[in-house]
C-alpha cells in the first residue's frame, strides 16, 4: 500500500513540474521587457558613464530591449555592444522572470592623466588606456612630455601603480614629465625642486633613497636649497644648489 502510494505521489509531483516548466516557459515566451534597470557602480565618485549613455548605446544598436519578447533578447549582444565604450570595465546584464532587464556596470578607474603630443588620455588600474571625460576630471598624477602609449601602458602604468599604493610617495608626487630620451623627472608638491629620476630601473630604491634624503637632510637644509634632486646615478644623491 505504502509503494502504491508512494507511486501516485512521485507521479503526480512529476506531472506538476512538467505543468510548472511549460507553463513559465510559455509566460517568458509571451512576456515582453517592460523596465531596463541600469545600476553604475561608484557613480557618485565617478561620473564616466551614465545611465542615459548606456541606453543611447543600445538604442544607436538596436538592443533597446523595452517592448521586445523576453526571449528575443540577447543578453550577450547587449553586453558586448557596451564593453566598446572604453569608460566601461565590466558589464553583466541579465533578465528576471518579471520582464525586466539589469544591467550592472563597473567603470574604469584612472590611476593616471596623460597630456603629451602623442595623445591625451588615462591610463587605468587594469593597464589600458580610456579617454578623457568631458563631464569629469580626477585627481591622479600628470603625465606630459614625450609619452608613447606603450610606454603609458608599461613602465608608467606600473610606476602609478606603485605610487597609489605607497600614501607619503602618492601625496608627493604630482607631475611626471618624460624626455625624449625618455629620461623622467618628477615634481613634488612639497618643496621647489625637480627630481631626475633618469630611467624606471629601479625606482623604488631611488625613492627609497630620497626619502632617505627628505628625513635626514632637508631638515637641515630646508626645501629651499636645492633646485634639483638627482637620483639617476646608482646608490647616489647628486643635488644643485639655487
Amino acid at each position: 500500500m505504502i509503494r502504491i502510494v508512494s507511486i501516485i505521489v512521485a507521479t503526480l509531483l512529476s506531472c506538476y513540474i512538467v505543468f510548472v516548466t511549460f507553463f513559465f516557459r510559455d509566460m517568458r515566451q509571451d512576456k515582453e521587457c517592460h523596465e531596463l534597470q541600469v545600476v553604475v557602480k561608484d557613480s557618485l565618485d565617478k561620473h564616466f558613464v551614465s545611465e542615459s549613455d548606456l541606453v543611447s548605446i543600445l538604442r544607436k544598436a538596436d538592443l533597446n530591449p523595452i517592448k521586445k519578447p523576453m526571449d528575443e533578447i540577447n543578453t550577450d549582444k547587449i553586453e558586448n555592444e557596451l564593453k566598446k565604450n572604453e569608460m566601461i570595465a565590466r558589464i553583466e546584464a541579465y533578465k528576471t522572470p518579471s520582464g525586466i532587464v539589469k544591467l550592472e556596470v563597473e567603470q574604469k578607474i584612472p590611476i593616471l592623466r596623460v597630456i603629451s603630443s602623442r595623445g591625451n588620455f588615462y591610463v587605468d588600474n587594469l593597464g589600458s588606456t580610456m579617454p578623457v571625460s568631458h563631464r569629469y576630471v580626477t585627481d591622479v598624477p600628470l603625465v606630459s612630455g614625450y609619452v608613447e602609449k606603450e610606454l603609458a601602458v608599461t613602465d608608467l602604468y606600473k610606476f602609478a601603480l606603485f605610487l597609489q599604493e605607497n600614501e607619503f610617495w602618492n601625496n608627493q608626487i604630482e607631475q611626471i614629465y618624460v624626455h625624449p630620451d625618455n629620461e623622467v623627472e618628477l615634481i613634488p608638491r612639497v618643496g621647489n625642486h625637480r627630481i631626475v629620476l633618469g630611467s624606471f630601473n629601479d625606482y623604488e630604491e631611488k625613492l627609497d633613497n630620497l626619502r632617505l634624503f627628505y628625513d635626514k637632510v632637508i631638515p637641515k637644509t630646508g626645501w629651499e636649497k636645492y633646485s634639483i634632486i638627482n637620483l639617476k646615478y646608482k646608490d647616489q644623491i647628486v643635488c644643485t644648489k639655487r
